[in-house]
Order: structure tokens, then C-alpha cells, then sequence
């Protein structure tokens, strides 16, 4: 009969070396230094991981719980961005939000915030908690400055991160509230469209009341997002008005007022001047204020809806100091200048051009910054109004072109700040997302078509015919299709 030998005790390893991270061997410089390299790295990219392998398991359950939960909102994020990024910028806007309960709209991105915030304070303390694990002391002579130092240095690149995306956060919900009505009323696309009276003011030295240098209208197709830009001389005279206060004053249209105050002719620039300074607008218009409007603004709505014979709900009002803003914040836009053009001015008959320019636009392929652009769309020497009407529809073009969802994210701050220095508009915040955002998205494929009531369009400068004004804006917004024959 064989005898079975007794099994072999199984040995254990020793501790050190089973588990190098959480009970190292201290008496090796080598081995300390190696694992205070491996726990700097884990913090860094998964944080709370250290605390868990070699400290605290509390603090580290914690600080992976955290880690994880912000990846899966920034994942989530991600897949927002890429499949619904209007709905996403609704969601953070809080837009969706009804608006009777409006004033939660600011705690989407203040959450934001906070959690982003407060991930970055404990970031702070895992790293902190992280070179206590590591043991400095125990860690070759250069290899402690060297641990010490890359440890801060990351530490500051996830906090900038981190600060980044808070004031993103912050500057996001501070210019949605300050641009966008609160609570306004949201107006269904009129005949297929949304249409926004675009004024460009600029209220000038020695004026006694902001002057439009600029209107048109941007109408925007309510179902594929193509956009068309109608632009108003601003002299037009002898205007209709839709029905409404002005229409009850001048019946047969404009005729305007004829002293300095009020301005000379009937043009539609003066319009503002006249309801506002020269007339009770607050009697003619009572709701405009209250509104988020203006007597005069809504005065110009009036007119031009005459004009073009469409609905016109809103507007958006911008000094030409806050075009220039957008312009920069945009990076530039790269415009071709047919004809030379100085900057500075108005020149008055006679007055030679040396005596008021300051510097040349040249003819050519120009990248232009604010300031440049903004005299583009003024400049007033050797050209018409209509000269001038071309070249701002020019720029509204290329600012449109320019606008790309990669220029926005890159220079969001200055995109968002610039934002700001629109003057006014009333359009209100639960149209603009995800609506307006995922009409702007359409957009983008799509090239712009414009309209210029102009001479050069067959339209006369001096005795309009508004019948054949809305009839080409009729054909414009709504071509005939290869089987339909066109409106007589």
C-alpha cells in the first residue's frame, strides 16, 4: 500500500509585494519612487482610483463615484451635441421651462456650475491626499521635486478645465437672460416663415435720437431653415403702414415731417425720430415697452410690414459698437472690397478726403476686423445708399458664413460677450431652443438669398410701387415649382 505524502503548506507572499501599492516595501528608493509615479498618473486620470489602491477607501469610493457619474454627463453630453444639439441647448438654457415658471430658467447651468465647482474642490483634495500617499520623503532626491511638480502642474490643467467650463457655464446663462425676452409670447411662422426686422443704429455724436443706418428683414423658413434678407433703403418714402395707429395717421402713407427735429422727407429712418421725439409714443404705441420694445421700433415694424406686406413679430436692434464686437469675437471676416473706400466721415460736399480720413479699405480680397468692417457698412464717400445697403448684406453674409459651430466653441467667451452688445431684441427665449437653434443648423448648408429694393432691382427711389414690393417678396419667399406658373 503507497503512502500519500502530506500537501505542502501553500506559502503566502508577502504583503509587499502582493500589494506594492497600498504596503510597499519603504526601504527601496526605487520602488517608492516608481509607486509615487503610479499614483500621480492614477489621480490624474482617474481620480479617487489612488485612494482606493493605497489610502482611504472611503475618500476614494467617493471620488470614483464622482469621476464616473461626470463622465457619463459629459458622454451624454457628447451624444447631445452630435444627435440633438438644440435640444441640448434648450435643456441647458431651460428654456423648455413654461413660461409661467420663466424664472427657474437659470438653474439648469447654475447646477452645471455647482457640480462642476464642486468636482474641482475635490479634485484639489484627492491630489492633495494623493502626494500625501506617495510619501515624498521616501522617494529618490530628484524624483520628490519631480513627483511634487508634475502633480501641481496637472492639478492646474484640470483646474483651468474645470474654470473654464464653469464660467462657459455662467457666461451661457447670463447672456441668454440679458439678450432674450423672459417671458414673451411665441408667434407661429407666418405663411411658412419667422421674420425678423433687423436694424443696425447708430446713435452718433451731436444726434439728438438713435437713427436705423440699417434695416432689413431676415425671414427664416420654418421648416427648412433657409434664409432670405429683404433689404430696406432707409430714405424709402411715401410708405404704407399695416394696420395699426400709423395707418390711421397717414392713411394714403408716409408723408413725414418737414423741420430739423423730425427730419426732412418721409424716409423710414426718420420714423423712429418722429414717433419718439416729435409724437406721444408711449399713446401711439402703449404695450411696446412692456413688451421688451420700443414706440419707435414698433413704429418701424409697422412700416415695414407694409412694405413687404408680411408679418413681422420681432426685431433685433444692434449699435454698430456692438457689430464690430460680434465681428471680432468671430475672428474676422474675409469680405472682397470692389472699390476703395476711406474710413472715417460723413465728407460734406467739397471737403476734401485727407481732411477726415483716417486710413484706406483697399480694393481686393481684405480679412477684416471689427473696426474695418464697421466702416465697410458706413463708409459714405463716392458711393450711394444703396452701394452701402450691398455691402452690409455682404457682411450679414459672411458673419452668417463665419458663425460655424467649430468658431463659436473655440472663441465662446468672446462670441458670448459680444452677444451682449445687442441693443435690444424681443425675441423671446422659449423660440429660440431648440427652434431657432435647429433652424440655424439647417441654415448653415445653405446659401443666403437676398432681396434690395433698390433702383437696380427695378424698384424707383423716388415713388415706390409697393404693390410690386410684395409681389417680389411673395416670388422670393415662395418661388413656383417646376409644375406650378408663376403669380401674374
Amino acid at each position: 500500500m503507497s503512502v500519500t505524502a502530506p500537501p505542502r503548506p501553500r506559502t503566502r507572499q508577502p504583503l509587499v509585494e502582493s500589494r506594492p501599492l497600498r504596503n510597499p516595501d519603504v526601504s527601496s528608493r526605487e520602488v517608492m519612487t516608481r509607486r509615487g509615479w503610479w499614483l500621480v498618473l492614477l489621480n490624474f486620470l482617474v481620480p479617487g482610483s489612488a485612494q482606493v489602491l493605497a489610502g482611504n477607501r472611503r475618500l476614494g469610493r467617493f471620488g470614483l463615484g464622482a469621476t464616473l457619474f461626470l463622465w457619463t454627463a459629459l458622454l451624454l453630453a457628447g451624444l447631445g451635441a452630435l444627435l440633438w444639439p438644440s435640444g441640448l441647448f434648450a435643456l441647458a438654457t431651460g428654456s423648455f421651462i413654461p413660461d409661467f415658471l420663466s424664472w427657474f430658467r437659470w438653474l439648469p447651468l447654475t447646477i452645471v456650475q455647482i457640480v462642476i465647482v464642486g468636482y474641482a474642490v475635490l479634485w484639489i483634495v484627492l491630489t492633495i491626499d494623493t502626494l500625501r500617499l506617495v510619501r515624498l520623503v521616501r522617494t529618490g532626491p530628484l524624483a520628490r521635486f519631480a513627483i511634487a511638480f508634475v502633480s501641481i502642474a496637472l492639478l492646474v490643467v484640470s483646474g483651468s478645465g474645470a474654470a473654464w467650463a464653469a464660467q462657459a457655464a455662467g457666461t451661457t446663462r447670463d447672456a441668454f437672460a440679458s439678450i432674450f425676452a423672459e417671458s414673451a409670447p411665441v408667434v407661429p411662422p407666418s405663411d411658412g416663415y419667422y421674420n425678423i426686422l433687423l436694424l443696425g443704429a447708430d446713435s452718433g455724436e451731436g444726434r439728438d435720437s438713435m437713427r436705423f443706418d440699417s434695416i432689413s428683414v431676415v425671414s427664416v423658413n420654418a421648416t427648412s431653415g433657409a434664409v432670405t434678407i429683404t433689404g430696406i433703403p432707409r430714405d424709402m418714402p411715401h410708405f404704407p403702414f399695416a394696420p395699426g395707429p400709423l395707418q390711421d395717421q397717414y392713411p394714403d402713407g408716409h408723408t413725414g415731417y418737414a423741420n430739423a427735429t423730425c427730419g426732412w422727407g418721409s424716409g423710414i429712418n426718420q420714423l423712429r425720430t418722429e414717433v419718439e421725439v416729435c409724437q406721444d409714443g408711449n399713446a401711439l404705441y402703449p404695450d411696446a415697452e412692456s413688451n421688451g420694445s420700443e414706440p419707435g421700433i414698433e413704429a418701424t415694424k409697422d412700416a415695414a410690414e407694409g412694405i413687404l406686406g408680411i408679418q413681422i413679430p420681432y426685431y433685433v436692434l444692434i449699435d454698430m459698437k456692438g457689430f464690430a464686437d460680434v465681428v471680432d469675437a468671430l475672428g474676422g471676416v474675409d469680405i472682397t472690397v470692389d472699390e476703395r473706400l476711406p474710413k472715417g466721415g460723413p465728407a460734406y460736399d467739397g471737403q476734401p478726403v485727407d481732411d477726415w480720413a483716417f486710413g484706406w479699405i483697399e480694393a481686393g480680397p481684405q480679412h477684416m476686423d471689427g473696426d474695418t468692417a464697421q466702416w465697410y457698412a458706413r463708409s459714405r464717400y463716392t458711393t450711394s445708399d444703396f452701394d452701402r445697403m450691398r455691402r452690409q448684406r455682404q457682411l450679414q453674409e459672411a458673419i452668417l458664413a463665419q458663425a460655424t459651430p467649430q468658431t463659436v466653441l473655440t472663441r465662446f467667451q468672446e462670441v458670448a460677450a459680444a452677444g451682449t452688445a445687442i441693443v435690444k431684441t424681443d425675441l423671446p427665449q422659449s423660440l429660440i431652443a431648440p427652434t431657432l437653434v435647429d433652424l440655424a443648423l439647417k441654415a448653415k448648408d445653405q446659401p443666403v438669398s437676398t432681396l434690395e429694393l433698390t433702383p437696380e432691382g427695378g424698384i424707383d427711389e423716388f415713388d415706390p410701387d409697393y404693390a410690386q414690393v410684395q409681389q417680389m417678396v411673395r416670388d422670393t419667399l415662395h418661388p413656383p415649382t417646376e409644375t406650378e406658373e408663376p403669380a401674374p
